[in-house]
């Protein structure tokens, strides 16, 4: 199909031919100055002609014509260098087989090739020049007053934004100014706008340019990688100073129509919770995953249906979708059919709960890698509903773990949690059994006939997960509050689901078989745990309301077997180092095989009988730091 070739593509191409003509004219000038009449007309003429109709070849061949003006760069200029030095190359080449070159200046082909170069690129340079200087006036054409902004960051977003901002004559934002990250760069300038000073000191810089009567209206931050204790620091400061803060969409959320229609989005509150981000070996997790048969328990969930969307990216040969919920199921199996046409796959409504059916199952797919991520998450539930978390929790992982010993299954990925590190509840009592079971079996594979390889990995509270805070608080900041927080001084630890997922995958490539990591759990670096109480008042303020004026924040009390801060690690366990930014090593005590399938055989029989009480009495045998006594608290359905 041949491409068209609009009007103004017509006209910039006429005006290469003609500036490639009057290059020559002009190099022979500059050569010879006033004698330039020892040049003979007809070898002028010749010259001139012959330049300008290979010339004419190059630039249609090239397709120099079709740059757009307007968006003139060093790219551009790259290009017509290219065409000018071919254009040289092939002049200089038909002119010696024509005449020897005996009647032309050796030193031209330098001189024009440094001609036409200015007479191409500088008309396109001009161009653009003379299209941004919309940059130098704070008003936009018609009086519309455009609003002052402050960038937080002096690299490549701050740039892409000034730039963006100066192609637009009705652009809504005026930068005043730039906060870098680095004290190095304050005094210097982005495209005209300087950098007044650094990040930390926005309080300052603040007050220097409301004295300068150039206060602005808005923060607007430029960089991904700002990690949530920064913007929470800015969120606070903005508040205090009456600036909204907002972030730079990112490059695929720019919108059409134009640059004047950047639409600067909301910080949100993964903004304010995440951390800068840690290079992941992708090479790795596709060589790990790529060609394989995977199975992903609790598909429907939220941390299952994340590891089904990031395990379909590094293309495994079936991928196995297991849940109990027939609508998560559904859900997560008509996103993958419409984002991954070519992938095969299957549904599988299956409960982990039940061994035969699982067993059933596994004979079926075959997978070779699988992730388990079923289980019960949520704490009050759970602990009003104790059997039932612990056959889900322990008894569905054992029935998993059997299978993947059974059938041969290459890795088994446990999904645990940090509840599980000193629990005082049933959820987390039962996710550190479900990593005894694991742990005990990794330790005891190489004295038995099976290799499957058991990975343990355990990480904090995922943003978004069903029953988490945030999608609380975002439900009651809908409905005008008031916010409920348990107990003023909770702390808990935040990532986001996609870095959770990321990072499981990242150690399940990591885990190989041996003594190194025989017995051991992963655990992700959560960072710094953050106040609930703190997290409540945030979210409030990115929805341009205030707290304890606008939306009430009430304490009700903890919830059963709730704790106020979370542990990554047990004081007894040996922590160590991997080379993996982001993944930590766990050594907890382990038990024989022998001795937790005892155990677990009494613990069936008592969840059979739905004897609670002696199931809880079983699980402090089995968790020795676990402090699981009934608590009467009473708490709302609604949470």
């Amino acid at each position: 199909m041949k491409k068209k070739t609009n009007a103004r593509g017509i006209i910039a191409y006429a005006h290469d031919i003609v500036m490639t003509a009057v290059s020559f004219v002009a190099s022979i000038y500059l050569r010879q100055g006033d004698d330039i009449s020892r040049v003979l007309d007809e070898q002028l003429l010749a010259g001139g002609l012959t330049l300008t109709v290979i010339g004419a070849g190059v630039y249609w061949y090239t397709g120099l014509y079709r740059g757009i003006w307007r968006y003139a760069s060093v790219r551009d200029l790259t290009a017509i260098a290219k065409a000018v030095s071919l254009t040289l190359l092939l002049f200089l080449m038909v002119m010696f087989v024509w005449t020897r070159l005996e009647s032309l200046p050796r030193s031209l082909p330098f001189i024009n090739w440094l001609v036409l170069m200015a007479l191409l690129g500088g008309p396109r340079m001009a161009y653009r020049i003379a299209r941004d200087r919309s940059l130098d006036f704070k008003d936009a054409p018609g009086g519309k007053r455009r609003i002052p902004v402050l960038l937080a960051g002096a690299g490549d977003g701050a740039e892409l934004f000034i730039r963006a901002l100066s192609q637009g004559g009705n652009a809504e934002y005026r930068v005043i100014g730039i906060l870098s990250e680095k004290p190095q760069r304050v005094g210097q300038q982005i495209h005209g706008v300087p950098v007044i000073d650094t990040v930390s000191h926005f309080d300052a810089a603040v007050a220097a340019m409301t004295q300068q009567s150039e206060k602005p209206q808005r923060l607007i931050l430029t960089k991904d990688d700002f990690d949530g204790a920064t913007i929470r620091h800015l969120l606070d400061q903005c508040t205090m100073s009456g600036i909204k803060l907002g972030r730079m969409p990112r490059m695929t959320d720019f919108r059409p129509g134009g640059p004047e229609n950047i639409d600067v989005r909301p910080v949100d509150v993964e903004d304010l919770l995440g951390r800068p981000q840690t290079s992941l070996d992708k090479t790795a997790m596709g060589q790990f995953i790529a060609g394989k048969r995977v199975l992903v328990t609790g598909a429907g969930g939220s941390i299952g249906s994340e590891l089904v969307r990031q395990i379909a990216t590094f293309r495994p040969i079936e991928i196995g979708l297991l849940d109990s919920s027939e609508f998560g199921l559904y859900q997560i199996d008509r996103e993958v059919a419409e984002s991954f046409p070519a992938l095969n796959r299957r549904s599988l409504i299956a409960d982990v709960r039940h061994a035969k059916r699982i067993d059933q199952v596994f004979g079926d797919f075959r997978p070779e890698i699988v992730f388990h991520a079923a289980a019960l998450k949520h704490v009050p539930l759970v602990e009003e509903n104790c059997c039932e978390g612990v056959t889900t929790n322990v008894l569905g992982t054992v029935n998993v773990a059997n299978a993947c010993i059974h059938h041969g299954v290459a890795t088994m990925v446990q999904i645990s949690t940090d509840k599980a590190i000193n629990p005082t509840n049933i959820m987390g009592a039962s996710k550190r059994i479900a990593e005894q079971y694991c742990q005990a079996l990794d330790l005891d594979r190489e004295n038995s006939v099976y290799g499957t390889n058991f990975v343990t990995v355990r990480f904090g509270n995922v943003l978004g997960s069903t029953g988490s805070v945030v999608p609380l608080f975002q439900r009651q900041l809908e409905y005008g509050g008031p916010l409920t927080v348990t107990h003023p001084d909770m702390t808990r630890y935040f990532m986001t689901v996609r870095e959770a997922v990321e990072l499981v995958l990242l150690a399940s490539t990591v885990a190989q078989p041996g003594a190194a990591h025989a017995g051991k759990i992963f655990v992700l670096d959560m960072g710094e745990p953050v106040r609930i109480m703190d997290l409540a008042e945030q979210m409030i303020r990115l929805a341009g309301l205030e707290p304890g004026v606008d939306i009430e924040i009430n304490v009700t009390g903890c919830r059963p077997g709730e704790k106020l801060f979370e542990e990554v690690f047990h004081g007894s366990e040996g922590i160590v180092q991997t080379d993996t930014d982001g993944l930590l090593l766990a050594a907890p005590r382990a038990a024989l095989i022998d001795e937790v399938r005892t155990a677990l055989d009494e613990l069936r029989l008592i969840c059979e009988k739905n004897d609670e009480a002696a199931v809880r009495q079983m699980l402090g045998k089995l968790v020795p730091e676990a402090n699981l006594e009934r608590s009467e608290t009473t708490h709302s359905r609604s949470d």
